[in-house]
């Protein structure tokens, strides 16, 4: 089955910036994201130095993953770990990377995020690392946030900013929603003291309410897929019938 096409791709992105910018988790043109494109195969990514309000479906950049811009633009300078990523994480769809101001501020204290609450498991693991420093638009970066990124959806970057990963903009979008205010709470918590953490079995637990709210979910889902179809079907089924009947009824009149 094909994926998106590239305009749509190209107009997601272009959605997915202005939401960043709109919820205060990017300014400026801090910040990037990109998707994959398969057709050829490769990715799309928001361009370097453009404001958001500047940015057109045709100002996003597409690029091969050897290195190579196809066609026209300039790529953000974090074109390497949006690359390597997606080359290397065949589940991902596409990546986000934020400033956000809790993100951040955590980041630049080097700390990974620990299991102080169970929404954590959104990203994929019992915590959330922090990636050591790197200069940024690096190769040095992109290799240390894919480590940090192993068997997870989220890395916070030291002295930089976040990455969340999704099968799509909106599920990365997500994860840097919730990953953000968690960042918040964790810092809150910490001026009254070290908040308590989940242990490894409650977190265990944690995960398997995830996957069963997940198969719940998608059963709800293919069970209301299968409504809508059976609604079209009856409706159109309902309208064949009404021309067949006003046919034969103009027949008659003749």
């Amino acid at each position: 089955m094909s994926g998106p096409s590239e305009q749509s791709l190209r107009e997601g992105l272009l959605r997915i910036a202005r939401q960043l910018v709109a919820c205060g988790l990017n300014r400026g043109t801090s910040g990037n994201c990109s998707a994959r494109h398969s057709e050829p195969d490769g990715f799309l990514i928001t361009p370097s130095g453009i404001p958001v309000d500047d940015m057109s479906p045709e100002s996003i950049v597409r690029m091969d993953f050897s290195g190579k811009v196809a066609g026209a633009g300039k790529p953000s300078s974090e074109w390497r770990f949006h690359r390597d990523i997606l080359h290397q994480r065949a589940e991902v769809g596409a990546v986000i990377h934020v400033h956000s101001t809790f993100a951040t501020a955590l980041a630049c204290l080097r700390r990974d995020l620990p299991p102080f609450h169970y929404m954590i498991a959104v990203a994929g693991g019992d915590s959330i690392r922090c990636a050591p420093y790197a200069l940024f638009g690096t190769q040095e970066l992109s290799d240390l946030a894919l480590a940090a990124l192993e068997g997870r959806k989220a890395c916070l970057l030291a002295n930089h900013g976040l990455i969340t990963l999704g099968a799509d903009l909106d599920d990365a979008m997500a994860i840097a929603v919730e990953v953000e205010a968690l960042c918040e709470q964790y810092l809150i918590a910490t001026r009254a003291g070290e908040p308590a953490l989940l242990s490894a079995g409650q977190m265990s637990a944690v995960f398997r309410q995830f996957k069963d709210y997940g198969r719940q979910a998608t059963l709800r889902s293919e069970a209301q897929a299968t409504v809508r179809s059976k609604a079209q079907a009856t409706v159109r089924s309902e309208a064949q019938t009404t021309v067949r009947s006003e046919a034969q009824a103009t027949r008659q009149s003749e």
